[in-house]
């Protein structure tokens, strides 16, 4: 089982930043991507961004000008820093990774989210 652990949502202005962590932890082989998602009111949860474990990135075309996703493997520790945010980023924001259990199988861990409002 994999543990993720997110930080650094809150509250901040449009136009404003913010830098979200997530941290995994647990009993694993090998964490293959590592990515955010994020659900708003009312909505449907979406990609925002995803990065493999050799730093290939994929971003949502509403985000990708804005935001940066990161990681390092060896603090197995995935980052999205968030620039120019706007109130229609409003939302929980969810760690996401896939990996490989000790024995050999895939599974799929979510974190509990962290709140990001936006204020106009």
């Amino acid at each position: 089982q994999v543990q993720l652990v997110e930080s650094g949502g809150g509250l901040v202005q449009a136009g404003g930043s913010l830098r979200l962590s997530c941290a995994a932890s647990g009993s694993f082989f090998s964490i293959n991507v590592m990515g955010w998602y994020r659900q708003a009111p009312g909505k449907q949860r979406e990609l925002v961004a995803t990065i493999s474990s050799g730093g290939s990135t994929n971003y949502a075309d509403s985000v990708k000008d804005r935001v940066t996703v990161s990681r390092d493997n060896a603090k197995n520790t995935v980052w999205l820093q968030m620039n120019s945010l706007e109130p229609e980023d409003t939302a929980v924001y969810y760690c996401n990774c896939n990996a490989v259990s000790t024995s050999g199988a895939w599974m799929t861990s979510w974190g509990k989210g962290t709140l990001v409002t936006v204020s106009s």
